[in-house]
Order: structure tokens, then C-alpha cells, then sequence
């Protein structure tokens, strides 16, 4: 299965709080749910940081979920997406600032499979040091980090998104992977990344990959479609 991520900024002229509310009011609800072939979709709107400056990359995550590459192509042409959501993006979002990631999810820890509105989850977009094998990075990144991660304190779930194989037919990918690491609040995710646990993840992380490439995002998740599970 494709799991999907699209980051998003909004439109000039347009506050964070306002981009949020139409996308979870307008645009999900009216548009992107409309699309037949998604089997799975959440919008995750951003949680500040300390460190986020006063204009962050994104201000939220579209998290969509498609079987396989023909339904992903069928969804790009039917007629609720190029009639309907594509045409509704400019309303609310800064394209020219959009991300998108097609991955393979690795569910290292499945969590309970349903869905915690009121639950929050970081996302730790990371690219490989120059020179290493996709492969050893993936290697790596599934063994000795993936057990650090395991020990971060409050974590129900935590998934590796790697890029798809796809995205390095002509050249590099922009970004190698996306951890996403769930916590059933927004306290209990502050206090893990005060942690000792995770100040080890993050030294190891930077063991093995460009750090000025590395972009943390922490969210709050809002189900449309389906809900979190082991089989994504």
C-alpha cells in the first residue's frame, strides 16, 4: 500500500489558523473525501514547537492511503480530484511550498489501531549522508535506530515511511524517509522529547544522515477515512 504524505503551507494573506480550519472544514470533508481510490485519509494540522520560527516549512500533513500505483493513477485523473480538490488547492494552500512523499511504511510498533483525535504524533523528515547505500540506510535505520526509538518513553506507535523506490528512477529523491512517532497526547509528546531516551535517537540520527536536512513536525490527527492501524 502507498501511504502518502503531503506537507502544506497556506496561501499568502492567509493565518495558520485559518488554512486549518478550511482544510478540515472545507476541502477534506467536501473534496479530497470525495476521491473513490483513497482507502485511508487523515489531515494533521501542526502543534508549535519551540524551535518552528515565526513561518514554519508547512502547517499541516495531508496522510493518504492508496493499494497500489493504478488506483494512485486513476485518483490524479478521475474527476473528484481535477474537478474537485485540485481546483479547491489554491483557495487555501501555497503549492509552490507543498511536499509531497510517496513511502512504504514500516509498522515497527502497531499501537492500539484506532484513531485518537486527541493524540499527537511527530513526523522526523531525514535524508541520507551523502555516499551511503540506500539500502545500508534503510538497513539502519529499521535495526539500530528503529530500537532506540522503541525506548523513547510514551510512544504507542512508531512507524518508518521510506521513500518509494519510484522516486529514484531519474536521480535522488528529495528526502529518504519520514519517522512518525505517536503519543496518546500533546503533553505526553513533550515530555518525550524531553527525554534522555529521545536526545539518543536524535545523536544517533545524526550519526548517519545530512542534518540540514532533517525537518521535525508535530501534529494533532483528524480521521476522515478509515483509522489507524497495523495495516498500512
Amino acid at each position: 500500500m502507498i501511504h502518502q504524505l503531503i506537507f502544506a503551507h497556506p496561501k499568502p494573506g492567509m493565518s495558520e489558523e485559518e488554512f486549518q480550519r478550511y482544510w478540515l472544514e472545507v476541502h477534506a470533508p467536501n473534496y479530497a473525501s470525495k476521491i473513490k481510490q483513497i482507502r485511508k485519509y487523515a489531515v494533521d494540522t501542526r502543534i508549535p514547537l519551540d524551535g518552528d520560527g515565526e513561518d514554519p516549512l508547512w502547517s499541516g500533513i495531508a496522510e493518504i492511503w492508496l493499494n497500489n500505483d493504478e488506483e494512485q493513477l486513476a485518483s490524479l485523473q478521475s474527476p473528484e480530484f481535477l474537478q474537485g480538490a485540485r481546483l479547491d488547492e489554491p483557495n487555501w494552500a501555497a503549492f509552490w511550498r507543498t511536499l509531497v512523499l510517496d513511502t512504504e511504511a514500516h509498522v515497527l510498533r502497531p499501537g492500539p489501531g484506532t484513531a485518537r483525535p486527541a493524540g499527537a504524533k511527530l513526523f522526523v523528515l531525514a535524508k541520507r549522508a551523502a555516499g551511503t547505500p540506500l539500502a545500508d540506510f534503510r538497513a539502519r535505520s529499521l535495526d539500530a535506530h528503529a530500537k532506540l526509538a522503541l525506548e523513547v518513553p510514551g510512544l504507542v506507535r512508531y512507524v518508518q515511511g521510506f521513500t518509494r523506490d519510484g522516486a529514484y528512477a531519474i536521480g535522488e529523491a528529495t528526502l529518504d524517509v519520514a519517522y512518525q512517532l505517536s503519543f496518546e497526547s500533546e503533553e505526553a509528546l513533550r515530555t518525550a522529547l524531553a527525554s534522555p531516551e529521545y536526545a539518543a535517537l536524535e545523536q544517533d540520527l545524526a550519526e548517519f544522515v545530512e542534518t540540514r536536512y532533517i525537518h521535525r513536525m508535530a501534529v494533532r490527527q483528524h480521521w476522515f477515512i478509515g483509522s489507524e492501524s497495523a495495516n498500512d
